[in-house]
């Protein structure tokens, strides 16, 4: 039975209250706010307090020791990963842009992080992952270019370890992914990632209504 036009709109607004709410649900520090500011000088979009959580709760659920990031940016995410990971894990993080990752050092060292805990790799993100070591992950976080998104996945699984998650961010693109007028390629992108994880029998996926949408999936053992 469908709901009354005034009810349903209720209903959206209480979702969309609850949802902020839950976003925000989670403090952050000097250093987070820090790293958030670097990001919104060089307009660049960084990770919801509640997205960085959820990446915090899985890095630590997977008990990781290794994980690597794609798009370091100005460590907001980095942040969070490293505060999930074990007190010996070591975050790998990518990104095109040097000048960012001197900002993500800063913001590490501001967090409280030793040097040796991450390893910064300047490079695009296709020219980096095959380098790095197959099943040597325990978590894969993509937050690069989306029309790479098929690319990163497939090398995504191959450095997982079995149990391992991959996680890609900003999978609602504002809201264009499930919208149906004419979307840019990025969009339609975006769409294949979907259908191509959630139709896999190799991975056991979930979409989170965090930020601007976090997909996460396990990879089989």
């Amino acid at each position: 039975m469908r709901q009354p036009r005034g009810q349903e709109r209720a209903i959206t607004a209480n979702r969309q209250t609850s949802w902020a709410f839950a976003d925000a649900f989670v403090a952050e520090d000097d250093a987070l706010r820090w790293a958030r500011d670097r990001a919104r000088e060089a307009s660049l979009r960084s990770v919801s307090p509640g997205t960085g959580a959820a990446l915090r709760l899985l890095a630590a659920t997977a008990d990781a020791k290794a994980v690597a990031e794609i798009g370091t940016g100005t460590g907001v995410s980095g942040i969070y990963l490293l505060q999930g990971l074990r007190p010996d894990g070591v975050l790998t993080t990518v990104d095109p842009e040097p000048d960012r990752q001197a900002f993500a050092k800063q913001a590490f060292r501001a967090a409280g992080f030793a040097a040796n805990r991450a390893r910064f790799i300047p490079g695009r993100a296709l020219d980096v992952l095959p380098r790095l070591a197959d099943g040597g992950y325990d978590l894969v976080f993509c937050d690069g270019d989306r029309l790479e998104s098929l690319d990163v996945l497939a090398e995504s699984l191959r450095l997982l370890r079995p149990g391992g998650i991959v996680c890609f961010e900003g999978v609602f693109a504002d809201g264009r992914t499930v919208d149906s007028a004419a979307q840019p390629a990025e969009v339609l992108r975006l769409r294949e990632l979907l259908r191509a994880v959630r139709e896999s029998t190799e991975l056991v996926a979930s979409l989170l209504p965090v930020g601007d949408g976090l997909l996460c999936a396990v990879r089989r053992g």
